[in-house]
């Protein structure tokens, strides 16, 4: 009965697996289907380097889409990584023990959140800000950039901090053995052994800023033009797909499909760095 049942349940799991593989496997067969056509239609350089996106003339130039997801992206990471990182060394190391669950709690509530939710605070309260300060519309790079920094900090903060309490306590305790104050202890000990931790809770991140939709729509202003400026408008390559596949038809739905085979080579990338990451440590 026992070996029956084991068969029984190793099928079930085979089952599972094999389902997971055959969606991203139709996944990935439809995309190229549609999009790769699409491609050799409009011409690889004219679409990958292309500097409009016109549809109405059948103008269909991705480059500047593929530029404002990069600089919208690094934006995030210039000003969320640095938070996320010194908020898990915190929580690791000199959060009380009391304040710690309220911190726990806050972060987890932060993954939680609607990215909807996000683009609507972005909207309301940072948008006015950057056009009370800067003038323009507020939606820009710069309001796109502060709102996925705030998304991405609860990946950063909780993968870092795994990272920083999985390093062995020795580590520790032996740096104050040698005279190192508490803080050059944790920043020089114990930080460096948990890079590899904290490199791949950043390329998660990063995987979540490229692949946002909804917040960067509400506040980044969805201008098919090459970045201008921190405070002028700009549209990334998940906003063109979700803000015309609706009425699309032909060879535009066929371009926006395109799209989004391009967007998926990104993640393959940033995939591919992250198990490389953590194959190296």
């Amino acid at each position: 009965m026992k070996t029956k049942l084991e068969s029984t349940m190793k099928l079930i799991f085979l089952l599972a697996a094999s389902v997971s593989v055959a969606a991203v496997a139709l996944i990935c067969f439809f995309m190229f289907a549609n999009g790769v056509p699409a491609m050799q239609k409009i011409g690889f350089g004219n679409f990958l380097l292309g500097m409009k996106w016109k549809p109405e003339i059948d103008l269909y130039g991705i480059f500047p889409m593929i530029v404002g997801s990069l600089v919208v992206t690094v934006g995030a990471i210039i000003l969320g990584v640095p938070f996320g990182i010194m908020t898990a060394i915190y929580m690791a190391r000199f959060c009380p023990a009391k304040f710690y669950p309220v911190m726990k709690h806050g972060v987890n509530l932060l993954a939680g959140i609607p990215s909807v939710v996000y683009g609507f605070f972005g909207l309301t309260a940072i948008v006015p800000i950057i056009r009370s300060v800067f003038g323009g519309s507020g939606t820009s790079i710069l309001a796109a950039s502060i709102v996925l920094a705030i998304m991405i900090l609860p990946t950063i903060i909780s993968v870092s901090e795994t990272s920083l309490r999985a390093v062995p306590e020795l580590y520790y305790e032996g740096s104050l053995a040698l005279g190192a104050c508490k803080e050059r202890s944790v920043f020089f000990a114990e930080l460096p052994a948990a890079k590899s931790g904290i490199i791949a809770g950043i390329i998660l991140g990063v995987g979540r800023a490229v692949g946002e939709t909804m917040a960067v729509i509400m506040v980044a202003g969805n201008q098919a033009v090459m970045p201008r400026g921190l405070v002028k408008g700009i549209r990334t390559l998940t906003a063109n797909i979700v803000l015309e596949m609706g009425y699309a038809a032909g060879l535009h739905r066929e371009a926006l499909i395109a799209t989004s085979v391009v967007l998926f080579f990104f993640i393959l990338i940033i995939n591919f760095v992250f198990m490389m990451t953590k194959k190296k440590a």
